[in-house]
């Protein structure tokens, strides 16, 4: 078994033969998506996280692996390989170890060791390291004073001596090591900054924390407040305690060398050791910022793109504001747009706001508009009030019930005006194309987001001030699991949504639409064989993935992948079901003849695992389920409250709008979020909100403060909450 994978076996929760198949997988080019789904036997049914990580991690070992083939080699042509350099690089766990212990070998600039050297210095360097010999220490020295050298008395000798040592204690990979992990265990990150003007920063302004225990969200808040030159940051740690540490290894029993070499150790540490660890857990600390953004980041994206689609509903999209007016957009139940005006809801004059309320009563009943998506920006809280007259009014001529929805509109403005909206509405203006987006996030939100950077949809927490790069994969790799997950229509969808696809790059996805452009639409999954540049490859890790309910074949409309479709229509035979059942949904009796029949006689009768069989009979039973409408719609409502009617033990339903470390931001209906602590999220003990809440979920609150001037809300979500 491979260094790599014993690591790998020690750190998942896998067996060794899961290990090696996972790995065969990835090597061969299979997505994490498609493993995921269709690779449950090989896997052990491991998800898409796992598998993530899995692979995260197989990378970061290879990486690591090659590292220390790349530094055996650069020490051997030095020259200047042991066996205690070799098997240190073995054991290296961190491509941080191997760097130190190449540190001695690494080709240097000038530096004051190096120009010591030069003058011939090391020799008394190591006299002094040795405790001496059988000369005294000042005879000793004044046989490398050279004028031709450069070295021109008895304190320039010891100087050079003192720098070849003072580099020779910074290059100890032992030292280093033992340093680094007492900064990280001991050390304190202390923040001091001063403002004539009030800031965000004012809390660090005399702050001091444990290294070891800072949250990600502090890391990136000092990190912008030190950028923005509010903050000074330093890690403070016991000097002297590794000052002892470095002398015990090095001291001699010789006084006069050990005033010598007690100067190096206070060099070494003060000019070369502390500034570079000081950096690198400044850096490590930002990466654990980082990775905690990252998170929150990941999981509330993933729960805005998996929110439930609100399907068969006339929407309207309405993108507030003020000066410029309200753009309304009215989308059929497919999505289709109908029409467009631009309205003075929010504006000073009455006679402006009751010739709005009158177009907008008009359009509802004229297109038999069901539910108002609103946008959530500006003017938001003002057109709330003016769509809940216009509801109420339908209703008293119509006796229609009409209801809205406040969604995120979150780069709706980046959206109109890109490319992509130019190519799908080239006749409309940039406002009209935000209205349309606003309508669709409601309509099919995964559909509409994904058309949209990641990083512009705003549902994060300091994400500008992660590494762009180090976001930009992690957030497509969770909206490449959202899209697979639920799947997509082959004939609908466009290229933004199919280049999401296991196996598909924007490339082929733009063939796909040319193809289907061109040709008409898809009649079948194998047709899809005809695309360019779309080969066998791309198809097995597609296939799956793409639906289509046109197709002569009904399992081209369900996620049962085409190398299973023999033994599904065994299934089928062998369950009596028929082509027409399938088509009509008139698979509702299945579970019972699965139980009769037994899941393992099943799987051996047709030579499939288990695992491929339960998934089989879940689209039977529910073809091209969509995993999203399982989950709670979003709250319908008629009307607002003001923050002046809250009252302190008012219990609410409340929407989470934002996820943060420090807790959750819930909507409940008045112009500001209210913000449930993380302390107010459960009676038990909560280590992150992520672990109670996420994103879009409709949640019962009680209010236990209201701060009027600040405009802040404070919410509970105990069962037994206390109340001041």
């Amino acid at each position: 078994m491979s260094i790599i994978n014993e690591k790998l076996l020690k750190e998942f929760p896998m067996n060794k033969t899961q290990i090696e198949d996972v790995i065969e997988l990835l090597n061969e080019g299979n997505t994490v998506p498609f493993i995921a789904r269709y690779r449950k036997e090989k896997t052990g049914g491991l998800d898409d996280v796992i598998l993530r990580k899995f692979s995260d991690r197989l990378t970061y070992l290879r990486n690591l692996e090659d590292r220390k083939a790349d530094v055996i080699r650069l020490i051997e042509e030095q020259e200047k390989m042991t066996e205690e350099i070799r098997t240190s690089l073995i054991k290296a766990e961190t491509l941080t170890e191997v760097e130190d212990i190449y540190r001695p070998f690494k080709p240097k600039k000038r530096t004051r060791a190096i120009i010591a050297t030069e003058k011939g210095l090391v020799p008394l360097s190591e006299y002094i390291l040795a405790g001496g010999g059988d000369k005294d220490l000042n005879k000793f020295a004044e046989e490398f004073i050279s004028e031709e050298k450069g070295v021109n008395s008895l304190e320039e000798a010891f100087q050079g001596a003192m720098d070849i040592i003072s580099e020779k204690i910074s290059d100890n990979a032992a030292f280093r090591k033992w340093i680094r992990e007492y900064v990280i265990n001991t050390g304190l990150i202390e923040t001091k900054g001063e403002s004539k003007e009030r800031t965000q920063y004012e809390m660090y302004y005399e702050y001091n924390e444990k290294v070891k225990f800072i949250p990600p969200h502090r890391i990136l808040a000092i990190n912008r407040g030190e950028d923005e030159k509010v903050l000074s940051v330093k890690i403070t740690v016991d000097m002297e305690r590794i000052q002892a540490y470095i002398r015990k290894s090095v001291i001699t029993e010789d006084a006069q060398c050990n005033g010598y070499i007690e100067k190096s150790i206070e060099d070494s540490l003060k000019r070369l050791i502390y500034p570079s660890i000081e950096r690198e857990i400044r850096n490590m600390l930002t990466e654990k910022g980082e990775d905690g953004a990252i998170v929150i980041f990941k999981e509330n994206l993933k729960a805005l793109l998996m929110a439930p689609p609100i399907k068969g509903k006339v929407v309207m999209g309405f993108d507030p504001g003020f000066r410029t007016g309200c753009k309304v957009a009215v989308l059929d139940d497919t999505g289709k747009f109908l029409e467009y005006v631009a309205v003075y809801a929010t504006a000073a004059s009455e006679a402006k706001v009751k010739e709005a309320k009158e177009i907008l009563k008009k359009m509802i009943i004229k297109y038999n508009v069901d539910v108002i998506s609103l946008g959530n920006g500006t003017a938001c809280r003002e057109s709330e009030e003016v769509l809940s007259d216009v509801i109420n009014q339908v209703k008293a001529e119509t006796g229609k019930e009409v209801f809205y929805v406040v969604v995120s509109e979150a780069g709706a403005s980046v959206y109109s005006a890109s490319e992509l909206a130019t190519k799908e509405y080239p006749d409309l203006d940039v406002t009209v194309r935000g209205a349309i987006s606003i309508g669709r996030r409601l309509q099919d939100p995964l559909a509409e987001l994904v058309k949209i950077d990641p990083k512009s949809i705003g549902v994060g927490q300091y994400q500008h001030d992660v590494a762009v790069k180090k976001l930009d994969e992690s957030l497509k790799n969770i909206v490449e699991d959202c899209v697979n997950n639920v799947g997509v229509d082959l004939n609908i969808a466009t290229p933004s949504l199919l280049s999401y696809i296991s196996g598909i790059n924007p490339s082929i996805a733009q063939n796909i639409v040319a193809y289907r452009d061109e040709v008409g639409k898809f009649k079948s999954r194998k047709e899809l064989l005809k695309v360019k540049r779309l080969g066998a490859k791309a198809f097995e890790q597609c296939a799956g993935f793409l639906r289509v309910d046109e197709s002569k074949e009904p399992l081209d409309g369900t996620a049962v992948h085409p190398e299973s479709y023999d033994a599904c229509k065994k299934l089928m035979a062998i369950l009596e079901y028929t082509d027409e059942d399938l088509r009509s949904r008139n698979i509702n009796d299945i579970d019972e003849k699965v139980k009769i029949a037994g899941v393992g006689n099943l799987a051996r009768a047709l030579e499939i695992g288990e695992p491929t069989l339960v998934d089989m009979i879940k689209e039977l039973k529910k073809p091209g389920r969509d995993p999203r409408e399982e989950l709670p719609k979003p709250i319908f409502k008629t009307g607002v409250i003001e923050l002046s009617q809250l009252k302190k033990g008012m219990k609410l339903m409340g929407t989470v709008r934002n996820v943060s470390d420090f807790g959750a931001f819930v909507d409940i209906g008045v112009h500001q979020d209210g913000l449930v602590h993380k302390s107010q999220l459960s009676d038990r003990f909560v280590k992150h909100p992520l672990d109670v809440v996420k994103l879009g979920d409709v949640v019962e609150v009680t209010v236990i403060d209201i701060d009027e001037k600040r405009n802040r809300i404070s919410l509970s979500m105990k069962k037994d909450v206390q109340i001041k």
